[in-house]
């Protein structure tokens, strides 16, 4: 199991965390996505490793943005 942390920009209520959850759900290999809105904070679970550039799609297509750590 692999645990991956991003911060999202942007989100601001209830239906922008379902909206990202859901699309970093379908990322092939994702098991568990957990949304912090207060902080922008998304912890991802998966079964290994997971190619960072597929998560940034996944948040760009819900219409947000990873911020630079």
């Amino acid at each position: 199991m692999s645990v991956s942390t991003y911060t999202v920009t942007g989100m601001t209520c209830g239906h922008c965390v379902g909206t990202v959850t859901s699309e970093i759900g379908k990322v092939a290999g994702v098991t568990g996505v957990e949304v912090e809105l207060a902080t922008g904070k998304v912890t991802v679970t998966s079964d290994g490793p997971l190619d960072e550039a597929l998560v940034r799609d996944a948040v760009e297509e819900a219409g947000y943005e990873v911020a630079a750590n």
